[in-house]
């Protein structure tokens, strides 16, 4: 039979086996009821040093164990609950969703116990995500899936801490260890662009194309493909010779989603050229003569760029018809992203970089700096020229 010895903090009880139990009472926060909560050690110091550890954790507000839940089963219901209900974008809620079923809720760290996680169970996901490939297929058919991008590890990380923030408020963990882990940095690589010959070649290649005015704008105004798509005639003044960027077309899922910009910088009012602005007329007038056309089959959605029928268009629709044209105009590694590089790269050798930031939505003059930070042998040469003839050198 144990022996059972009392003190302040609890009951120990001295097995017959010769190890050491101990019983915790408290009273719970959250409900005002008491609970009860036991310990095992094989010394008596041992379970008592147990049993301080979880009245302070009480004392602290935090439960007096962690869950035995697995990391997986409970990002699994994170998933289902916390991030089905935040705030986020919807995007935002897919990709982090998708992110967790991934990389993180899988075994082995998704079998890890959350009372046994450790922040450097967390940088092991970490270095495993970077050193991450994969084989798709069999046989001659396999290809090697290159390893995530550093933006993707950051992003997964930022889920996992998210989740683990959630384990914490409902009293499943006294503390996120992934708190302890400094996040993971991105190297910032410079954007590939193209001169504005290339650029007007590719436009030229594109001309037959549809989408043509579209990609146009974003040549020639910087704007993101989804901002792009997104636009409405109600956001275009074509007197005055301005537009306002305060939407944004992406893909969810099998959906196409319109939702506000990601910051708020990125709503903003952006210049039209009298040539952009006569592109823009020209194409209002085929789209109403479309319009009368598809008769009752047309869908209004105020859209600038629609389909023959005025429903949204798909993003990959840009995308490949972009390729299609740096392929006639023999132009490697361009995507619909490049014009916009393009754009930026040329005003930053002509104007302040404050404005480029302000013309492109960044949060910050720091990410155009980073992204654009580049210059031309020509414009760096100008630059020391002009300064040395200043000087009477």
């Amino acid at each position: 039979m144990a022996k059972r010895r009392s003190n302040g903090e609890g009951t120990l009880y001295h097995q017959p086996n010769g190890t050491w139990s101990a019983r915790l009472s408290y009273l719970d926060p959250e409900t005002g009821q008491r609970k009860r909560v036991a310990f095992y050690a094989p010394t008596q110091r041992e379970v008592k040093a147990k049993m301080k550890a979880a009245r302070d954790r009480i004392d602290a507000g935090a439960p007096p164990k962690d869950a035995t839940v697995t990391v997986g089963a409970w990002l699994a219901h994170w998933r289902q609950t916390t991030l089905a209900a935040s705030s986020r974008k919807e995007a935002t809620r897919e990709l982090y969703a998708n992110l967790s079923r991934v990389h993180l809720e899988p075994p082995p760290f998704g079998a890890t116990p959350l009372d046994r996680l450790k922040p450097s169970d967390i940088e092991r996901i970490v270095l495993d995500l970077r050193g991450r490939s994969k084989t798709r297929g069999e046989g001659d058919d396999a290809e090697q899936v290159r390893a995530l991008s550093d933006s993707t590890i950051r992003t997964t990380y930022t889920v996992l801490r998210s989740a683990l923030d959630a384990a914490v408020r409902d009293g499943l963990l006294g503390r996120n260890p992934a708190a302890q882990v400094k996040r993971p940095a991105v190297q910032r690589a410079e954007a590939k662009h193209l001169a504005p010959d290339d650029v007007a070649a590719l436009l030229r290649a594109a001309t037959d194309s549809r989408y043509h005015p579209a990609l146009a704008l974003i040549a020639a105004t910087g704007l993101r493909r989804g901002e792009a798509l997104a636009l409405r005639w109600a956001d275009i003044d074509l007197d005055a010779g301005l537009l306002r960027v305060t939407q944004t077309l992406g893909r969810v899922g099998k959906r196409l989603v319109v939702s506000e910009p990601k910051t708020q910088r990125a709503r903003r009012t952006v210049p039209l050229s009298p040539p952009v602005v006569a592109v823009l007329k020209k194409h209002r007038t085929a789209q109403i003569e479309e319009r009368i056309r598809a008769a009752n089959k047309w869908e209004e959605t105020g859209l600038v760029f629609t389909t023959a029928l005025g429903t949204p268009v798909d993003p990959r629709n840009l995308t490949r018809v972009v390729e299609v044209a740096a392929q006639r105009a023999g132009l490697e590694g361009v995507g619909v992203h490049t014009l916009r590089h393009s754009a930026a790269t040329a005003w930053l050798e002509r104007v302040h970089i404050k404005a480029v930031s302000d013309l492109l939505g960044h949060a910050s003059v720091a990410i155009t700096g980073d992204v654009y930070g580049h210059t031309s042998d020509d414009t760096a040469r100008a630059a020391v020229e002009g300064l040395t003839n200043a000087l009477g050198l």
